[in-house]
């Protein structure tokens, strides 16, 4: 096949690119750059030829260790910035390229500066809430205090008052007993601070026990959460006041305010002091938050230093370490100044490989170059398909049932049209694919900035499938004209319809008395079927015996490709005994089937399809009578029907006898082709690289059986498959009555109510039921059943899908990958 200019030949999907093993001897000093060049590329697979040796066994895992150090750094930024709101700048290259030296000194630079000001910005913030903590405290208690100082005077004055307006003879009694002996009077201790709201009850009940009730505790909530010194979050918290005597029961109290978190602070028992105290506290608390401001913007500002550069740092570091994993898959020669790389290329990219070699030796004047050879292999390459935007959803659809073997027939150039129309089959209606094609439209016109965002699951998989959607949209609206249905009302778009009423009395087309007045509609279903009598039976027959003739069609085409494919492998084995008698068999049986639809159609026979094809295989020599459709029927059938039985044992033993004696002849032959070979080298190389099944014992039984198997699952999946085209029937018919039901039961009925409120809501009511019902579930609907009709009904008849999918080393499908 003969390519275009440029770096990249045309796009083929038909067949994958041919691929080629190649091998590339790298000296040392050239080999990070020589990778770096093949990754820039991304056009060649390594293949692993240390996969005996574990990681740490490699020759670069120091590298690749000191590679995930920076990449810990670097996730250290990521959570600092999401901490601060801060977010990275898109990548913007400037100045000269960064070397990964350069970048170790620079992160390790910016994780000491970026260590120290938090331990320091930490100190302070803890400092600052220890100093608010401790300024609600004093204002708290000093209100608790001075409350209690005055109602300690006013008692008092009263007492003097009492004792000087009471003239009995008990008073100097009663007075000498209020007096008393300084010596005898116990001091009282105090402890002040906060507690946690939720542990204050259990925190009082514990001081009680423990102090036998020799304590008392005073304890109210603070009126807003305040932020804990200790964890740094916001908490609702009690204040308290606790006067105890003796020392031991303030060293119960110490213990049991450590173990419920409580916070404690001194409190000076002078009033003077108390108020200078506060004021004290207040300025620090000032002077502190406006540290901690400078010191946070301090921060913030070298976290955007480091989120300007954060995306160039990151891609960077993903391609270094891609080249040093990379680099450990070569093997080193026995000089150690080697490195031998083996991987599959395709051959259109020798010249682009060879000239990345050529810059890496030139570059890193390396006194010797790359030497770049392709391999002879039996192995099997992988499979790569040149895709688009627009054809890659297609080929992901074929690859989710099985990625194609090298060199097959890819189903996925006929999806890109047979998948749109069958699902379209099933969900024609012009209106709703209208709706569908607006959609898709959105997010093509939007592909751009919603390429760049994080989408949820739901929205990701439909702008993934945004040209598969567009596709189907635009068959739906084909089908849809096809069907004259625009949310299941029918229009007069392409002309009047041929049919009339005879006189004025048949009244609509529900009734009896329509007659052909003029030509038949000139594209698709008349609009006068829709709503009268006949509307379901004609309906009915037409998609069931459409159905039947695209699935015979896709059938044939899925045959006619494995006749395209065992010539392109050069195997008559399949064409003579597999393509033929498959092809003959469908068609005697469903072919003929769907040429009699046909010529029903053409003649307006009413000729009973059922009773001709059920009575061909009963009494296939019987007079056929009316239901002959065709001069010499009677005589066609019979022999449809022996070739059809014929077909059956043709499929079943010839294949395994003609291997058999294939392998046969290969076997004799090998005893003598090793002595032909004169080169002990090429001899070698042949013996490394030949294919591990190729001396495989030949069983005929199992390939016997194999073939047995084959072949009932074709006999039987031709009755099936074709069965199960009616799929399409059945969801067309389904998808047009769910319509009409909607538009006549909901809209139609709320209209005629004449009520605005009615209307209102029944138009809701529609709106929703054809969103979710039509527009949501019978879309998913007709599309897994499309995507079943060509995983098993299509791609079953050629497609073998037992390859692997080419993953080249590339740096632009690394950096897309997320961490």
């Amino acid at each position: 096949m003969s390519r275009g200019g440029g770096c990249c030949p045309p796009m083929d999907l038909l067949r994958s690119e041919a691929m080629q093993l190649v091998q590339v001897i790298i000296p040392v000093e050239s080999a990070r750059l020589a990778v770096s060049n093949l990754g820039d590329l991304g056009l060649l697979q390594f293949k692993d030829l240390n996969a005996d040796k574990s990681p740490f066994q490699r020759a670069y895992a120091a590298q690749i260790k000191r590679c995930g150090e920076m990449a810990r750094k670097l996730r250290f930024f990521k959570e600092q910035m999401s901490k601060a709101a801060i977010l990275t700048s898109p990548t913007q290259f400037s100045g000269a390229p960064l070397e990964i030296g350069d970048l170790e000194i620079k992160l390790g630079e910016f994780e000491a500066e970026l260590t120290e000001v938090n331990t320091n910005n930490r100190k302070l913030q803890r400092t600052y809430n220890e100093l608010v903590e401790y300024n609600v405290l004093l204002e708290k208690t000093g209100e608790f205090f001075y409350s209690a100082q005055r109602s300690a005077a006013e008692q008092q004055r009263e007492m003097v008052a009492d004792q000087s307006g009471d003239s009995s003879l008990e008073s100097p009694l009663l007075h000498q007993e209020m007096v008393i002996d300084p010596s005898k009077q116990v001091k009282l201790g105090s402890l002040i601070g906060l507690v946690p709201k939720q542990k204050a009850m259990a925190f009082e009940r514990i001081l009680y026990r423990a102090t036998r009730g020799n304590m008392l505790l005073r304890q109210e909530s603070v009126d807003e959460p305040i932020i804990d010194p200790q964890s740094g979050e916001k908490a609702v918290k009690n204040y308290f006041v606790i006067f105890y005597s003796g020392e031991r029961a303030k060293s119960k109290i110490l213990k049991i305010c450590d173990a419920f978190g409580a916070n404690r602070y001194p409190f000076p028992e002078d009033l003077a002091t108390q108020l200078d105290t506060i004021q004290e506290v207040s300025g620090k608390v000032s002077e502190l938050k406006a540290t901690v401001e400078i010191g946070l913007a301090h921060r913030d500002g070298i976290l955007k230093n480091i989120a300007s550069e954060y995306e160039q740092w990151n891609n960077l570091l993903k391609k270094e370490k891609a080249i040093y994993h990379t680099l450990n898959m070569f093997s080193l020669d026995v000089t150690k100044k080697c490195l031998v790389a083996e991987g599959w290329s395709p051959v259109f990219a020798t010249s682009q490989i060879q000239d990345a070699l050529h810059r890496a030796t030139t570059y890193s004047n390396s006194e010797v170059g790359c030497i770049f050879q392709i391999i002879n292999t039996q192995e099997s390459p992988p499979t790569y398909f040149q895709t688009n935007k627009f054809t890659s959803s297609f080929q992901d659809i074929v690859d989710a049932y099985g990625i194609a073997s090298y060199q097959e027939i890819n189903p996925g150039l006929f999806t890109i049209v047979t998948f749109p129309f069958l699902f379209a089959v099933m969900f024609g209606d012009w209106g709703h694919g209208i709706c569908i094609f607006l959609s898709a439209l959105y997010l093509i016109i939007r592909e751009k900035k919603l390429a760049s965002q994080k989408l949820d699951d739901i929205v990701q998989i439909m702008f993934d499938g945004r040209y598969v959607i567009l596709m189907m949209s635009l068959f739906s609206i084909y089908t849809g004209l096809i069907y004259n249905e625009f949310f299941s009302v029918p229009f007069e778009l392409f002309g009047k319809s041929a049919y009339a009423c005879h006189d004025p009395s048949c009244g609509d087309a529900t009734t009896e008395g329509l007659v052909k007045v003029r030509q038949a509609y000139p594209f698709g279903v008349d609009p006068v079927w829709h709503g009268s009598r006949s509307e379901l039976p004609f309906l009915n027959s037409l998609k069931m015996k459409m159905s039947i003739l695209l699935g015979i069609a896709q059938m044939n085409l899925g045959i006619v490709l494995s006749f395209f494919n065992a010539k392109y492998f050069k195997n008559t084995v399949n064409i003579w005994h597999q393509f033929v008698p498959q092809l003959i068999f469908l068609n005697s049986l469903f072919g003929y089937l769907s040429f009699l639809i046909i010529i029903k159609w053409c003649t307006g026979s009413k000729a009973d399809l059922y009773h001709i094809m059920i009575y061909m295989f009963l009494s296939p020599t019987d007079d056929i009578g009316e239901n002959q459709l065709f001069p010499g029927q009677r005589i066609v059938q019979p022999v449809l029907l022996l070739l059809a039985l014929v077909s059956v044992p043709w499929m079943l033993f010839p294949k395994p006898l003609f291997l058999k004696k294939q392998h046969e002849q290969r076997h004799q032959g090998q005893h003598y082709t090793m002595l032909q070979e004169t080169d002990e080298s090429v001899a070698q190389l042949i013996g490394q690289h030949e294919n591990p099944h190729q001396h495989e014992e030949f069983e005929f039984s199992e390939v016997l059986v194999h073939q047995m198997i084959h072949t009932i699952e074709f006999v039987l999946g031709a009755v099936s498959n074709t069965a199960s085209y009616l799929r399409l029937w059945a969801l067309s018919l389904a998808h047009s009555e769910l319509s009409s039901v909607f538009y006549d039961k909901v809209l139609l009925l709320a209209w005629g109510y004449n009520n605005v409120i009615i209307l209102v809501v029944g138009v809701i009511v529609f709106l929703f039921a054809t969103i979710i019902v039509l527009l949501s579930m019978e879309t998913l609907s007709a599309f897994l059943h499309a995507l079943r009709l060509h995983w098993v009904e299509f791609q079953g008849k050629f497609y073998e899908g037992g390859g692997y999918k080419f993953a080249p080393f590339s740096f632009a499908s690394i950096i897309e990958e997320e961490d």
